[in-house]
């Protein structure tokens, strides 16, 4: 029984980091949505990720799905 508890306090934790993660994607989509509509531009600037010992200006796609949640075509 106790490793059961265990379990069910560690999809309780999963449960409430995925809802947070889903609530800071909408909040950040409604800061960028509220900038574009107060007349200003917005981006965000990658400086690359390391790969197996070199940087890479390419952007990944967990970085390009990032964008996309947030209103900000990636191809741009």
């Amino acid at each position: 029984m106790p490793k059961e508890r265990h379990v069910d306090a560690l999809l309780k934790k999963l449960v409430q980091t995925i809802e947070a993660s889903l609530a800071a994607t909408d909040a950040a989509r409604d800061a960028v949505q509220e900038i574009l509509k107060r007349g200003a531009d917005t981006g965000i600037f990658f400086a690359g990720a390391k790969s197996r010992g070199a940087f890479s200006a390419e952007l990944t796609a967990q970085d390009k799905e990032f964008l996309r949640a947030v209103s900000i075509k990636p191809e741009r």
